[in-house]
């Protein structure tokens, strides 16, 4: 009995084994573990059934938001319902009229056409602060709702989501200017005296001409134009992005401020002509211009991955979908006068092709992009879907397949279709793969990467810098633990190589939701002993896992393996400090409360950078 036991034991070992092996096996289920499902995924909304009750109603107040000049106000929805049940549910829809007279042309004709084929924008179940509701069938509940450049409706549903029941629809709601230039993100340019002002409007071309008016204290503001960019539902490469997570997402604008002074504070609100001669204004917002690259001066970096949105008002939250997401924000609002540029390296909305998160994900973030540039990198909720050129054959994308990110936010890449790009900041040089791309040696990233890491001169750029989304270099993930690799599969085969001759500092990456910080290291081998200060040759590199920003958190492997230095199951970020060519400060923040929990420094010369170390070594000759 007992060995029969066993041989089915091994059986099912190996089984498991065999399937841990296939990546596309492991990535599944570290998505599954890691990862959440999209709220709004969850509602069957095309199974929808007309159910209308005359004596239910739900209203909204007030009809018009935003008459001060508001980007965001709350609302008030009351209603009522005869016959209340736990499981319903009101569902908040923008543009306001959502019946079927809205949804694309069927190619069968025997197929049905739902009544809704839109999914809403947030949604709360009635008894989320109503414990009376079941008693009463009248309550109250309160949304917060973000200019969007149309009106809103509210939907009261019986029957769940899984089988929803439309039993009654609110009065229509909007903002004074519902079209209103709004959520401007900064970035850096291509060169380091360039800051790029990207945001959204409902004004197209044929309507008002976009600019940005700016200047520093004390000059006469100058207005620099601007481009503008939409898609349509046909851009998008599959569902729910073409169906029933499409929304218009306006027009995205781009305008290129140059020649800037160096650590200059300049003035910027954005413009609209409008055909009329008239002028559509923002709020007025500034921006401290990038250090001359080399520049001695105090220069702070925060970086972190995989942070999504969240709703203030609670909606979508049932599910814990990005539980650190509000958290991560408000820490970095309230310190960001101590900090000069953020890197977001992948899985940045978490929209997943329901196209109105994006909206709310850059009104969440305005406050931190709209005063220093947010530089975001490209992950799989970015990027993947199948057969449309992305690495992995993966739908992690829900049907988007990069274009909503290569659209709403500005990187100065050669092409943004391939998100891997350059950008100095004063002592720092910052390389930015894109691992949705195929990075391995010969393909097209692999040359960028070693120019990238080739070019920079480390006697006025000492710090350098790699970042990508998955983790190509070292991860005690539970999934990647199962594997037996600890790293994304062919992650750093190729890479370690540049990394050692170029004598990159640090490497950060995402994707995995938690925290951890390797010793320096060079395949597989710690190559210091230190773990709180290092100074000296630079002989090889530190790898961490900041995705631990916003969505819910990944399990490690319950092996610890001998390069694991910090290991932390919590949201939080990471600060660099820059105090001068030669210190350098590496902080771990909590996300909960902004507190240090993990930190080490850095400290060397310029000849410490140029040592020969093991497959770092340039050419020498004994010719005098």
């Amino acid at each position: 009995m007992n060995f029969k036991r066993n041989m089915i034991t091994l059986v099912i070992l190996a089984t498991i084994t065999c399937l841990l092996l296939n990546s596309n096996f492991v990535l599944g289920f570290a998505h599954a573990t890691g990862f959440g499902e999209q709220p709004l995924s969850k509602i069957a909304i095309h199974k929808t059934l007309v159910s209308l009750h005359t004596t239910a109603s739900v209203t909204a107040t007030p009809s018009i938001l935003g008459t001060k000049g508001e980007d965001t106000q709350w609302v008030t929805v009351d209603f009522d319902f005869p016959h209340p049940s736990v499981d319903d549910w009101i569902g908040v829809f923008s543009p306001a009229n959502f019946n079927s007279s809205t949804c694309p042309p069927v190619n069968d004709p025997k197929e049905q056409v739902p009544f809704i084929c839109s999914a809403p924008i947030k949604y709360k179940f009635v008894n989320y602060t109503n414990s009376d509701y079941i008693k009463t069938g009248k309550a109250s509940l309160r949304f917060q709702l973000i200019n969007q450049r149309a009106d809103f409706s509210f939907a009261l549903f019986s029957g769940g989501i899984s089988n929803p029941k439309l039993v009654a629809v609110s009065n229509f709601i909007t903002f004074a200017n519902p079209k209103a230039p709004l959520y401007p993100r900064l970035a850096q340019g291509k060169s380091w005296d360039e800051m790029t002002i990207t945001w959204t409007s409902g004004y197209g071309i044929n309507e008002a001409t976009p600019f940005v008016e700016w200047g520093s204290d004390g000059k006469t503001p100058r207005q620099s134009p601007a481009g503008t960019l939409t898609f349509d539902r046909n851009s998008m490469c599959g569902s729910p992005a073409q169906t029933v997570g499409w929304r218009d997402p306006g027009f995205i604008h781009t305008s290129f401020l140059k020649n800037l002074w160096p650590n200059l504070v300049y003035t910027y609100r954005l413009g609209h002509l409008l055909s009329n001669g008239s002028y559509i204004w923002s709020k007025k917002s500034s921006f401290k211009s990038s250090p001359y690259p080399g520049q001695d001066s105090l220069q702070r970096v925060v970086i972190f991955g995989d942070m999504g949105k969240a709703e203030r008002d609670g909606s979508n939250e049932y599910s814990n979908y990005q539980p650190g997401s509000l958290n991560t924000t408000d820490q970095l609002i309230k310190d960001l006068e101590n900090i000069d540029i953020v890197f977001h390296i992948g899985d940045i909305s978490y929209a997943n092709g329901y196209i109105s998160q994006w909206d709310q994900f850059t009104a969440q973030v305005e406050p931190i992009a709209s005063t220093v540039p947010y530089m975001i990198a490209s992950g799989n909720h970015e990027r993947d879907w199948p057969d449309t050129g992305s690495f992995y054959n993966t739908t992690d994308s829900g049907g988007e397949c990069g274009v909503l990110a290569e659209t709403m936010f500005y990187v100065p890449a050669e092409n943004r279709a391939k998100f891997w790009y350059a950008t100095d900041y004063g002592m720092f040089r910052f390389c930015i793969a894109d691992t949705e791309h195929d990075w391995r040696e010969g393909s097209e990233q692999y040359k960028f990467i070693e120019h990238c890491l080739a070019t920079v001169d480390r006697q006025k750029q000492p710090w350098l810098i790699f970042a990508a989304h998955r983790v190509l270099g070292y991860s005690s993930d539970f999934w990647y633990g199962l594997e037996g690799s600890f790293e994304e599969p062919m992650g750093r085969e190729s890479l370690q190589r540049l990394w050692q001759k170029y004598k990159v500092d640090i490497a950060f990456y995402g994707h995995v939701h938690n925290y951890e910080r390797t010793c320096p290291i060079y395949q597989n081998q710690c190559v210091n002993t230190e773990k709180s200060h290092y100074s000296g040759i630079v002989n090889g590199t530190i790898h961490v896992v900041v995705g631990g920003a916003g969505s819910h958190l990944s399990n490690f492997s319950q092996v610890t393996p001998k390069w694991s230095l910090y290991r932390d199951y919590d949201f939080g970020f990471v600060k660099l400090t820059a105090f001068n060519h030669s210190s350098l400060l590496f902080e771990y923040k909590k996300s909960s409360n902004g507190n240090v929990y993990d930190s080490f420094s850095v400290s060397r010369n310029y000849r410490d950078v140029l040592a020969c170390v093991h497959d770092g070594c340039e050419a020498t000759t004994l010719a005098s």
